[in-house]
This record gives structure tokens, sequence and C-alpha cells, in this order.
């Protein structure tokens, strides 16, 4: 049976910590509620909005209809050889719990995003990445319930149509599915993804000279603590920009400018064939902007960590994303680059 709770705060339920309301209000925990809470919000014609682990929206205003808080768990074995393993996760078990439950297994495939937010069912949607993957790689099938008339639909990988920090959920399909499960496959003889510097500096510098799924977990996790703020200390949602992708002539243009500054090669498939582009990294973009530490009033810019926007107590969501605006045209204006929100801003 739904209970649903009226003029609920969602402070507790979104990692910037915004204290804002939801006009109505429920927990699911399996798909039959997932399905009731469905028909009362088209009875009752209320908009609906769908809550995992809060760590990537920053809500600006109350939500004047129903939030449905996914609950969904377990996990099992979906199929299984000598060499990979698929497993099968339902939406709302914890990522990174899910992420160090496949590395004590000895499972490779996601020990690269270690310690990222969220739950499981967001992943795909935003298709999470850090240090070299993409967890676009390991999704075998997304199992999701329509919100018009609660079909349910398995996508499978190239149903999601996966891009950089995207997927068919933020564009074609957004605002129509909510995803209830995914499966990935992972290798039980892991080949480690060991590209980018920062962890083979920190393997490095824990004396491991032969690094296995779990070292590269934690050399992940060491990483991101040193860097990211807990939103349990204070407010954020992680990432709030994404990394711009550029052609080459924007990299030459502004290495005549700063020639220190850092880009990344990625390939880009242009009616079949593959192109090169440029990521350059947001965080030095606004931190060369003069922007990492910047406090204005509640909010402001952490200061080891120029992508993360944070709530130091009392900011509301409109006074985060007004700042994120300024660091948008600021940027704009010095290097000729737009940067994209990776946070929803709802």
């Amino acid at each position: 049976m739904l209970n649903i709770q009226e003029n609920v705060s969602l402070q507790p339920y979104n990692t910037f910590g915004v204290a804002v309301q939801a006009r109505f209000f429920v927990t699911v925990d399996d798909e039959s509620r997932l399905l009731s809470a469905l028909e009362w919000a088209q009875a009752e014609d209320q908009p609906l909005l769908l809550l995992g682990g809060g760590s990537n929206m920053l809500f600006t205003k109350d939500w004047e209809g129903l939030v449905i808080k996914l609950e969904l768990r377990g996990r099992e074995i979906a199929a299984e050889d000598d060499d990979q393993v698929a497993v099968r996760f339902a939406a709302g078990e914890n990522w990174h719990e899910s992420v160090l439950w496949t590395v004590e297994q000895g499972w490779g495939g996601i020990e690269n995003l270690s310690l990222i937010p969220g739950q499981i069912g967001t992943a795909p949607i935003q298709n999470i990445g850090a240090y070299g993957v993409e967890v676009k790689d390991t999704i075998v099938s997304v199992e999701a319930v329509s919100i018009d008339d609660r079909v349910k639909k398995v996508f499978n990988n190239k149903d999601c149509q996966f891009g950089y920090r995207d997927s068919v959920f933020k564009r074609a399909e957004k605002g129509k599915w909510i995803i209830t499960a995914v499966t990935f496959k992972l290798a039980k003889t892991p080949v480690l993804n060991l590209s980018y510097g920062a962890i083979q500096e920190t393997l490095r510098a824990q004396n491991v000279e032969n690094p296995t799924v779990a070292d590269i977990s934690q050399a992940v996790i060491a990483i991101r603590q040193s860097k990211l703020p807990d939103p349990k200390e204070i407010g954020n949602g992680g990432s709030f920009f994404k990394n711009p992708v550029v052609e080459d002539s924007v990299v030459d243009r502004l290495r005549e400018t700063y020639p220190e500054m850092p880009f990344y090669e990625v390939k880009k498939a242009v009616s079949g064939e593959q192109r090169a582009e440029y990521k350059i990294p947001a965080a030095w973009l606004i931190d060369t902007a003069g922007w990492k530490g910047h406090r204005a009033g509640n909010v402001g810019v952490h200061d080891r960590q120029a992508l993360v926007l944070v709530n130091h107590g009392g900011g509301t969501g409109a006074e985060v994303w007004a700042l994120a605006q300024e660091i948008q045209a600021d940027v704009e204006s010095k290097f000729g680059i737009r940067l994209e929100p990776e946070i929803n801003i709802i």
C-alpha cells in the first residue's frame, strides 16, 4: 500500500543540502509500488520527479507535484562463463557499494568508477565516467518502466545511444522512463585501465607494483577523497560542469595564450568515421579564470577542486545556480567555450 506524504522536506534527500519541499512524497521499494505511484500521479494530474541518491541535481525551488524516492534493491548473477559474468543490479542499489562488491569478487570493469555518488539507476542516464572509464563500456542492458503507460522495456547497449556524459535518456527519451535495473558485463580476468597518471602516481606512492582491481579501486578512492569534498560535511553535487569537447582549432587557439593548458584526445564517430576531438578539463578553465575558492555568501567554489560548487550552509539552489551562470559567462568570455552543467537543474 502506498504511503503518500504531503509537504515533505527534500533537504535530507539532496547532497547539496538545499532546503526545499515536495508537495507529495512517496518511497517505493518494489515495482508494484512504483506502478501504483505512477497511477496515482496520473490520476491526480501531478508532475512527477524521480529521486535516487540526490547527488546529481540542484533544486532551485519547491517541487509542486509528486516525488518518488526509488529504493529498489537486489542483485543477481544473470549469466556467467569462464571469462565473464553478467550481474543485474536493481536501480536503487548504491553505486559505490555495488562497485566495491564487484571488486571483492575480483571482477573488473567498473573499479575506476569507485566512490562516485548516487545509485545504479542513474549511472546509465549520465553515462558516468572517471579515470579513463565510462560505464557504457560494461552495460549490457537497462530495464525501464514507461511513465505514460507503465509498460516495461529492455534497452540494450546500442538502444541507449551513449555519448560523453549522455544517453538517450537525456535526449529523445528524456522524462519518459524510470530505470528499474541495469545489467553489467564484467571480466573475470580484468584488463586494468591505468591511463590516468594520477592512478599510476598513487599506486607508486602505495608501493603497488602489480595492481589488482582492488588496488585500482583504492587508488581511485584516495584520489577522489583528496580532491572532492564529502557531501556529509559540505553540500555539493560533485562535478558541476562537463569537460568540454572541442575541435583541434580551439585547442590550437588557446595554446597560443596558454601553452600549459592540459587536453586529452577523444574519438568521435562522424558518418561512420572516427574523428579526433579534444577534451579540455573544465576544472582548469574555471581555475585559470580565477574562480577556485571563490565564495558568494553561503555558496561558492571548492578551494581544492574548481569543478565542484558548494553550499557552505544555508545557501539556496537559486544562489548556487546564479554562481554557476556567472562562471559560465566568465569562462566563455575568456576562452570562447561555453560550459554545460553536468548537474540536473530542477
